[in-house]
């Protein structure tokens, strides 16, 4: 099949776009207003973009009555947000904070998660998280999109401090990946989790290849 997304509908009975490109990491992001209201969110459309220096990603889709979402705006006016790394064991919570609470009302204490508070800002983190990135904000891009749920905010940011919980660091020195079961967002209601990995080398890679693909220092 085939059909040009922008115009026509699937022959199908849910649009598979979204279930094409996965997994996609969740940004599990916290921040707080300039006010003092502190907030959880998840999002499916979050990435790295590079690496030196680290710069992240995510985009946020407008409420139908097309409000602009609280993590967007909080970052805008305080400069800061924070990545919690989403993991199996934190699966239920990562879902209950995707609730559209009352301003009122905290998506930590709904979700039954803990706070700790980043070192560079007044921003929350997922203390059971075993990664956090605080992240700088330095821009908002605006897309419109067909609707007011179609439109985007693209948000990029700095993470100016990495935070690792010591026992998911294994005896090489990396991330223990298969314990920490990161989740992920794949289409409709569907996710999945990262329980096995495999290593492939790139043949030929020069020394300032590899910098880029396994991370080494300067």
């Amino acid at each position: 099949m085939k059909f040009d997304p922008a115009r026509e509908q699937a022959d199908l009975p849910f649009s598979p776009f979204k279930s094409c490109t996965v997994p996609r990491p969740i940004g599990w992001l916290s921040s707080v207003s300039s006010d003092g209201v502190e907030n959880l969110a998840p999002y499916s459309q979050w990435q790295n973009l590079t690496f030196d220096p680290p710069m992240v990603m995510f985009s946020a889709n407008q409420y139908p009555d097309g409000r602009r979402k609280d993590t967007v705006l909080n970052a805008e006016q305080t400069g800061w947000f924070v990545w919690n790394m989403a993991t199996w064991d934190l699966r239920e919570a990562v879902n209950i904070s995707a609730m559209a609470l009352p301003p009122h009302e905290s998506e930590f204490d709904r979700a039954g998660v803990t706070k700790r508070y980043a070192d560079l800002s007044t921003t929350p983190m997922v203390r059971e998280s075993p990664v956090h990135f605080e992240c700088r904000y330095l821009s908002t891009h605006r897309m419109t999109g067909n609707s007011a749920v179609g439109t985007i905010d693209i948000v990029f940011a700095a993470v100016e401090r990495i935070h690792i919980d010591d026992a998911v660091i294994n005896e090489h020195g990396k991330l223990d990946i298969p314990s920490i079961k990161p989740i992920a967002r794949m289409g409709y209601y569907d996710y999945t989790v990262v329980t096995d990995t495999f290593e492939m080398r790139v043949p030929g890679a020069t020394l300032e290849e590899a910098y880029g693909l396994e991370g080494h220092p300067a």
